[in-house]
This record gives structure tokens, C-alpha cells and sequence, in this order.
């Protein structure tokens, strides 16, 4: 029988145990709050310009603002899906790998969208600042459309090799198993996430040789009389932009590896990882383009802060009218 020290030292464990849990939540909770304060402000700015590229019939006809709008639409439901995964992932919420696999698919679609986008635009850059004169007859938006289909169709390729991969590699009770929804669980064998990470690496390779390559280009163009230089200095910036963006944006490969190793080590330090690339090559790698034509380009800056102001006047304009009645 236990006496009334055991007793006491019982309670007290029991006590330290659970302020050891409620601190433990508190800092999971505080961690959440912060991915939410990084991640919600560039959602609703992302969709307030997609709304102020519908309004602009200007923006519509031109090819890089056309590939803005759809990077725009791929990094919001980006950052929607990588958010509500974080969520299940704090919450610890598993799910049967059958249901998602197509969320899974879906969010990796999306997320290899914005490197081959990203290159339309920089080609789209070197052919308007080296090439002016076919500039309009290249870049069309009936072609940039098609553009766009390719781009859906090349990364909808490696998804659906994946699954048919798993299909055929593991059993079907693998399909009943409750899990984290992330890619990972598409990839369960080593030499198949081993496979995925070499052609992942090649496809990052020739993308960047691709936008060095416009790069180059431009600095050439940039010294010759017939080229404007302004023009050419704020193409480059832009590259350099979207250079900085695609490397952040692959880099991503590389955390699943990591989080995988520590979440053996510590759970608790998982998380805290799992926020810092979550905020890292998510949040931040998606908020390049927001700030390359979104903030930076004078015409786009100036409708957006335009329709700001109307939708501002018109909400003030109503009250007035409500306090008159």
C-alpha cells in the first residue's frame, strides 16, 4: 500500500506531467499562430490581385501578366493545401492513405507549377527585352494558354507515375493505414523516393540553366545601344528574383529527408522544423511573386492600390449614407 508520501510524490509527478503536457500545447499553439500571421495576410493579397488582374482588360491581353495571375492561383491553393496539412499535422490527425493520395497528387501538381511558371516568365522577359520587335507576335495570350495547359499536363506526369508505382509495389492493406497526408506516403520504398529525388534534382538543373541562360542573355543585350536600359536593368532584378524563388521553391525536397530523421529524435523539435520550412520554402518562396509583379511593377501596384481606394470609398461612402438615414 502506498503512503501518504508515495501519495503525495504520485500527485506531484502527476502534476509536473501535466504541466509538462500544457506547456508543450502552449508552445505547439504558439508556433501555429505564427505560420497563421506569416501565411493569411499573403493569401488575401494574392487573391485581392487576382481579382484586380479580372478587372483590367489590359492585364488580360498581356503574357506575363497572364502567367502572374496563374502563379497566383497555384500559390494560393498551395499554401491552402501545405496549410491544412500543417493543421492535421499539429492536431495529429491521420487519415487512410487511400483518401489522400488524390490530395496528395493534387498538392504536388500545384506545388510543380510555379518552377515551369516561373520559367515561362522569365523566357517571357528575355524574349520582350531581347527580341522587342517579335515580342507581340511570340507572346501572345492564346499561346501563353497553351503554355499553361503544358505546364498543368507535364506536372500532372510524375503523380500519376507515382501512384501507378505504389499500385504495384505494395499491398492493398498499405491503402487502409492511417497517416499524415504528405507526399511521402506516395513514396513508402526507398529506391522509389530515392528515384524521385534524382529526377526532381535534374528537372531543378535544367530549369536553373534555363533562367541563367535568359539571364545571360540579358546582361549581353543590355550593353548594346538598341536596348533599353532600364528596361534590361529591372529584367535582370527579375530574373535574379525568380532565380532566388526557384531554388527556395526546390529546396523543398530536401525537408521531407530531414523532418524524417528528426522526428525519430525529438517530436517536439519535428514540429518546430516543420514551422521553419513551412514558413521558409512555402511562405516565403511563394511571396517572391507577389513582390516581382505584383508590388514592384508600376502598373499592376497602381490598379491594385487603385481598386483598394474605390472599395475604401465606397464602404465609407455607405456609411455616410446609413448615418444621414
Amino acid at each position: 500500500m502506498c503512503t501518504a508520501d508515495c501519495n503525495s510524490s504520485w500527485n506531484d509527478g502527476s502534476i509536473d506531467l501535466l504541466q509538462l503536457d500544457s506547456s508543450a500545447s502552449l508552445k505547439r499553439n504558439i508556433k501555429l499562430a505564427l505560420t497563421q500571421m506569416f501565411m493569411w495576410p499573403l493569401i488575401l493579397i494574392n487573391i485581392l490581385m487576382i481579382f484586380t488582374f479580372y478587372r483590367k482588360q489590359a492585364f488580360r491581353n498581356e503574357t506575363r501578366y497572364i502567367l502572374f495571375a496563374h502563379t497566383l492561383m497555384t500559390d494560393v491553393l498551395f499554401l491552402l493545401m501545405t496549410n491544412l496539412v500543417t493543421l492535421f499535422t499539429y492536431s495529429f490527425v491521420l487519415m487512410p492513405v487511400a483518401l489522400c493520395i488524390p490530395f496528395c497528387m493534387f498538392m504536388e501538381t500545384v506545388n510543380s507549377c510555379t518552377p515551369l511558371t516561373i520559367t515561362a516568365m522569365c523566357v517571357e522577359r528575355y524574349v520582350a527585352i531581347c527580341m522587342p520587335l517579335r515580342h507581340s507576335a511570340i507572346s501572345t495570350p492564346s499561346r501563353t494558354l497553351a503554355v499553361i495547359a503544358l505546364i498543368w499536363i507535364a506536372c500532372n506526369i510524375n503523380p500519376f507515375v507515382d501512384v501507378f508505382i505504389l499500385v504495384s509495389t505494395v499491398p492493398q492493406e498499405y491503402f487502409l493505414e492511417p497517416e499524415i497526408c504528405q507526399y511521402d506516403i506516395m513514396t513508402p520504398e526507398h529506391w522509389h523516393r530515392t528515384m524521385r529525388g534524382i529526377l526532381y534534382i535534374c528537372d531543378f538543373v535544367i530549369i536553373l540553366l534555363i533562367d541563367f541562360f535568359c539571364y545571360l542573355m540579358i546582361v549581353r543585350a543590355a550593353r548594346t545601344a538598341s536596348v533599353d536600359k532600364k528596361s534590361a536593368r529591372k529584367g535582370l532584378r527579375t530574373i535574379s528574383l525568380h532565380m532566388l524563388q526557384l531554388i527556395l521553391c526546390t529546396s523543398e525536397i530536401v525537408c521531407p529527408y530531414i523532418e524524417a530523421e528528426i522526428i525519430e529524435i525529438d517530436i517536439e523539435l519535428y514540429l518546430a522544423v516543420r514551422i521553419f520550412n513551412f514558413i521558409t520554402f512555402n511562405v516565403i518562396a511563394r511571396a517572391i511573386s507577389t513582390l516581382v509583379y505584383g508590388l514592384r511593377d508600376e502598373r499592376f501596384s497602381a490598379a491594385l492600390f487603385n481598386y483598394i481606394k474605390c472599395k475604401q470609398n465606397y464602404i465609407s461612402s455607405e456609411k455616410k449614407k446609413n448615418v444621414l438615414v
